[in-house]
């Protein structure tokens, strides 16, 4: 399996078109070349082109330069609301854009530093999120129905919340494993258990206080924070990194003067494309909207010039592309009226087994047989696991039959768009399931022989990458 990141692709020069590389792309390269140098803003500014994939599960967004070189990559839950999700993302793509432009600032003896400070970032994004969230909790008590436990509920939140900012240091100490990177999800976790505690110990309801978390949280998550607050968060997060890093090889006022340079860029949004399973709810203007597979299928080919053949499995959908040299997709297939075998059966299949979804592939790389699941059902698959579970069958070889019988049915589906022609390309979010990856390997040997098989470390932001480039090529045409 080649597994290539786009930041580990070497510079290469606008005046000659690299192996592989299709004319068509090239010829973009050399057209926005000169086209950005007649249209440049000067040191100030920076124009940047984006992509936005809104799935079922989360929401992707890629910001490119004019060159095509990704600068920035962001994700988010994709929430019940939409047009929220696709302004996070967004963001992010934009925080992780300004840490690239400080990287190429100062260049690769600043790797120690640049890590710490993107974990201090977090870790000041997070207590920020937190205060938030406190404050919000706090405003629900003026409800009227609060009002005989207005103070014994505040206390308790108070204590709560006191605990979590404590923690924090520790769940963002350097080395630190976190299952994930959303506040929600980490909030949430250590909500629960101290709250579950600080109820009983004051004698109120721990569904009192779970309600006004819900409540909370849902207000929290739709706000984005303006440039300036992002900006403070970063400045406040290398002042931390330079505090406490030694030896980092970095003058701390060649930093400091860096970051604000950096910070002082203005990051155009010269064009934005939204695609994916929500892109009818952006909101874009038609032109500014892009079918999935056209996205996924140039994305496939930014990322792998090869690629001939492309299976995206998602939350809700899997498809089975076929493209060209110049990425324009010839044929298709999907499955888009049943997510049987897709990121939202895995994750069902997980809650059945009260395990984490990230923990899926690892257990059942560790079966000893692979059993013949019947179906892969969201309905039937439920039952079924029980089934095999009461008759003594280990879980592993179990999770180990599903993960085949998932990737049987993505190669029926590829099998209808046309079969598969070297190169294969595999994409989306199962694509980091090991297990996964394991019986593609198989099926694809089984049926097609030896070929190469690309999947790439960032393969769920294959769409997004595709609508980034339908952006650039919007201007430039």
């Amino acid at each position: 399996v080649h597994r290539t990141a786009s930041h580990e692709r070497s510079p290469r020069s606008e005046a000659t078109q690299p192996k592989g590389e299709s004319r068509s792309l090239s010829t973009t390269r050399l057209y926005v070349a000169v086209f950005m140098k007649r249209s440049t803003k000067g040191e100030s500014g920076m124009r940047t082109f984006i992509g936005i994939d809104l799935g079922s599960t989360t929401t992707k967004s890629v910001l490119i330069d004019g060159n095509l070189e990704v600068l920035g990559r962001g994700i988010t839950n994709s929430r019940s609301n939409y047009d929220v999700a696709a302004r996070v993302s967004k963001q992010e793509a934009k925080i992780a854009a300004r840490f690239t432009l400080f990287r190429n600032a100062l260049g690769k003896d600043a790797e120690h530093l640049l890590a710490d400070l993107e974990r201090n970032f977090r870790l000041e994004q997070f207590l920020s999120a937190l205060r938030q969230l406190e404050e919000t909790c706090m405003g629900y008590l003026d409800h009227p129905r609060f009002q005989g436990t207005k103070a014994v509920l505040r206390r308790s939140l108070d204590a709560v919340f006191r605990k979590i900012e404590v923690e924090a240091q520790e769940i963002y100490a350097p080395g630190a494993a976190r299952k994930s990177d959303f506040f929600r999800d980490i909030a949430g976790s250590r909500f629960m258990n101290l709250a579950e505690a600080a109820s009983r110990e004051a004698d109120i309801p721990f569904e009192t206080m779970l309600n006004i978390y819900d409540k909370s949280i849902i207000d929290v998550e739709s706000r984005v924070d303006p440039d300036e607050t992002v900006a403070s968060q970063m400045r406040n997060g290398l002042a931390r990194s330079l505090a406490s890093a030694e030896g980092v090889g970095v003058d701390r006022d060649e930093a400091l003067s860096a970051l604000g340079t950096v910070l002082g860029i203005e990051l155009e949004e010269t064009f934005v494309v939204g695609t994916g399973y929500g892109r009818v709810r952006l909101p874009f203007p038609k032109e500014q909207i892009r079918s999935e597979i056209l996205c996924h299928g140039l994305g496939a080919h930014m990322m792998f010039p090869g690629t001939r053949t492309v299976l995206d499995i998602g939350g809700q959908d899997t498809k089975g592309i076929q493209i060209d040299g110049n990425g324009i997709v010839t044929s298709f297939q999907m499955n888009d009226r049943c997510a049987a075998g897709c990121g939202r059966y895995l994750g069902y299949i997980a809650d059945e087994m009260k395990i984490g979804l990230h923990e899926l592939g690892p257990i059942a790389m560790k079966a000893t047989r692979v059993p013949r699941i019947n179906s892969t059902c969201t309905v039937f698959a439920g039952a079924e696991l029980r089934d095999r579970l009461a008759l003594g069958e280990r879980r592993e070889d179990i999770l180990a039959g599903l993960h085949r019988a998932i990737m049987l049915r993505a190669i029926s589906i590829i099998s209808r768009s046309g079969g598969v022609t070297n190169e294969f390309t595999f994409t989306g979010g199962v694509a980091k399931n090991e297990a996964a990856v394991r019986e593609l390997h198989k099926l694809l040997k089984e049926n097609y022989g030896d070929m190469t098989v690309n999947i790439s470390p960032d393969s769920i932001y294959t769409g997004a990458l595709g609508g980034a480039a339908f952006a650039l090529r919007a201007v430039a045409h």
